[in-house]
């Protein structure tokens, strides 16, 4: 008797542990949780790649000191939102007095649907 009711309590722990199991997954594979799931992931990928570009931007910054000063380049590394775009470049063969006036004519094709048939 004794054997058969620890038999018993060990059949229905084993099953209630397997049903919360169960339902503990099907729980993480509906579109909510697994859209909560892809949403945290990005994230997370974001600020890894925001990181990783800081790191990079002060390696570039250290690495440049080091070669100015190993250059004997005394001049303050510039800021890039401190310059100014190049002037524009003319070219002569663009130029507005020399232009070619040709027009284009896209000719028109009428369609008749009862020609299908």
């Amino acid at each position: 008797m004794l054997r058969r009711t620890f038999w018993f309590t060990a059949g229905a722990a084993a099953g209630v542990w397997a049903t919360t199991k169960v339902n503990r997954k099907l729980k993480q594979l509906t579109p909510e949780s697994l859209a909560a799931q892809a949403a945290n992931k990005a994230v997370e990928t974001g600020h890894r790649l925001k990181d990783f570009a800081l790191d990079v931007r002060a390696g570039m910054v250290q690495r440049e000191a080091e070669l100015g000063e190993a250059l004997g380049l005394d001049a303050p590394v510039a800021d890039d939102r401190d310059r100014e775009l190049p002037a524009p470049r003319r070219r002569a063969a663009l130029d507005p007095t020399a232009r070619p006036t040709t027009t284009y004519s896209i000719p028109t094709i009428s369609y008749n649907r009862n020609e299908d048939h």
